[in-house]
């Protein structure tokens, strides 16, 4: 925007007190504060030194960040393994990092239980029951928990389960089985 001033190019001390303030505010991952810092660095080297310093300091570590954040998820939000990934590789996560932390953190989670709790907490004030009546809310309570990122397997098996007709279920089987 016109008028708008670029921030004063930070060097060494200054980019590190930077990227602490940055951490104290939240963990970032290895690959969100080196572009936090690009932003705020007179060069390459100057970020390079920094994320070097932290390492020392041991205040930038992907792997437990990955995993403190998947044991947060599964123990605050319940959420599937799926959707913590995906949230792990938008913070700049390795894809391999991710899914390591995710399989260490949910190992030995029954996901149908997840799924059970994640319904009975989401549908609290109408009745689940209700819902999956009808062929539409059926889809609905689907969309949901593939969005909350558990597998479609496990989410036919616990509609199935719940839901007053088996047939209405049959659909997404199908369209589970296709992915």
């Amino acid at each position: 925007m016109a008028g708008e001033r670029k921030p004063k190019p930070l060097q060494g001390q200054a980019l590190l007190e930077y990227a602490l303030r940055a951490l104290g505010r939240r963990a970032h991952s290895l690959g969100e504060l080196r572009e936090k810092l690009r932003r705020r660095a007179a060069g390459e080297e100057e970020v390079d030194a920094v994320i070097r310093r932290l390492r020392e300091m041991a205040l930038l570590d992907d792997r437990k960040l990955a995993e403190s954040y998947a044991a947060a998820r599964l123990e605050n939000e319940a959420v599937g393994r799926i959707r913590v990934v995906h949230e792990l590789r938008r913070r700049r996560l390795a894809p391999q990092l991710a899914e390591r932390a995710v399989a260490r953190v949910y190992q030995g989670t029954d996901e149908s239980r997840l799924i059970e709790d994640f319904l009975r907490r989401k549908y609290r004030k109408t009745p689940l029951e209700e819902v999956l009546a009808e062929p539409k809310g059926v889809a609905s309570v689907y969309r949901r928990l593939r969005s909350a990122g558990f597998t479609p397997a496990a989410i036919v098996a616990v509609l199935r389960r719940l839901a007053r007709d088996p047939d209405l279920i049959e659909p997404l089987q199908a369209a589970s089985e296709e992915e």
